[in-house]
């Protein structure tokens, strides 16, 4: 009898995977589901981008093999956004890899640092695909917490208790998803020295600092000594309306990214050439084109997630940054499936259970700010329609 890898048994398949095939039966039922739960951009990206696609598109020459390191112009474009926006200095030659979404980044970056049973600490609550790759691959999982009293930042008094001798990396993620914590200059400055003074490779994924962020546009990579020891990963998914091109980059000093190469080398090849030369382009957006996609929709949106929230009794930092809106739910609630189930069965709308995140997301709930404005407001007046569902 033939058999799955053994592999398999350490994860489950991905919670929007599964959820989503509920959604679509209920659609088909005539139920009509309005989903506030999955942080998919729904505007498209600058029009300069799309024409710049097109036009490489036609060219015959462009349907290629690429190079799997990307193309020079792809590469000195995300140089210049560094430069540009966060004030970071990088070689376009060598200290930057462009990828195939973040996703792929954790997997090559996992296999070139990690060896099957060494140790890697994850956020809890944090973005699961951290925890599931680390396992696939044969990593022990190690969660650090992440607590609302505390910023959701890490507690480094308490990882110092930690045995980190077999720690080979540490993945953070500011501003933080799934809880909207902002990312600090203090936080990125610690994080260095601990990685510094324990040998480990920290990870800083960075694709939220256009959303809701006011302009604090903050990257580990502009603390000194960080490119030595960390690496960062940014993506054009949510800064540049992008999340189905697959398109992201890591930025670290020039051997790190030579490791990982030679993972990625072995395993992808280069994105398709229109793609790479439009991804170029889209860099090059305007500070109005970034204003009004990145920041007054998504605040106009902020204020109907945020009447949501008090509809449900929960409690919400107004501080956050980012596309979600992270909330704790109201203790008459026994679990926080409780209630996102009655919303989804009763006012027929999609939020996310924070417990997908980890345990220390037992009681919250995540509202995507990736819906329509009309959406929105037909989705707030169906769980008022609900008393049953209001605190």
């Amino acid at each position: 009898m033939i058999e799955p890898a053994k592999r398999l048994s350490l994860v489950s398949e991905y919670y929007f995977s599964r959820k989503l095939k509920e959604v679509a039966q209920l659609n088909a039922e005539g139920k009509d589901i309005i989903s506030l739960a999955i942080g998919s951009p729904d505007m498209p990206p600058s029009e300069q981008t799309i024409e710049k696609l097109c036009q490489v598109a036609h060219d015959p020459s462009a349907h290629g093999y690429q190079p799997t390191m990307g193309t020079p112009e792809l590469r000195q474009a995300m140089a210049g956004f560094y430069k540009r926006w966060y004030g970071v200095d990088l070689d376009a030659k060598t200290e930057l890899l462009p990828l195939i979404g973040s996703k792929e980044g954790i997997l090559h970056v996992t296999l070139a640092f990690v060896n099957p049973g060494d140790e890697v600490l994850v956020p809890n609550p944090g973005y699961p695909t951290y925890t599931s790759l680390s396992k696939i691959l044969g990593a022990k999982i190690v969660n650090y917490n992440l607590r609302e009293d505390n910023g959701w930042q890490p507690d480094f008094d308490e990882l110092e208790k930690m045995d980190l001798s077999r720690v080979k990396l540490m993945w953070t993620n500011y501003p933080n998803m799934p809880t909207g914590g902002r990312a600090r200059r203090q936080t990125y400055e610690r994080l260095v020295s601990f990685a510094q003074e324990h040998g480990i490779v920290v990870v800083n994924d960075n694709p939220y600092s256009f959303i809701l962020n006011e302009g604090k546009h903050l990257s580990i990579l502009q603390v000194p000594g960080a490119k030595d020891c960390c690496i960062e990963f940014n993506s054009m998914s949510k800064s540049h309306n992008m999340p189905g091109w697959r398109v992201g980059m890591l930025a670290t000093n020039a051997q790190f990214v030579g490791w990982i190469l030679k993972v990625k080398s072995n395993i992808d090849s280069g994105t398709f050439r229109a793609v790479q030369l439009a991804a170029a382009k889209a860099y090059e957006n305007s500070d109005l084109w970034h204003r009004q996609a990145n920041v007054e929709t998504y605040a106009r949106r902020r204020r109907y997630a945020e009447e949501i929230m008090q509809v449900l009794g929960c409690q919400y930092d107004p501080e956050q940054a980012g596309m979600f809106l992270w909330g704790r739910i109201p203790d008459i609630y026994n679990n926080v499936e409780e209630l996102t189930e009655r919303v989804l069965h009763e006012a027929r709308v999609f939020i996310t259970p924070g417990f997908i995140f980890g345990s220390n997301g037992n009681r919250y709930i995540r509202i995507s700010l990736c819906a329509k404005e009309d959406k929105f407001a037909e989705a707030l007046r169906r769980i008022m329609g609900f008393k049953d569902l209001r605190i």
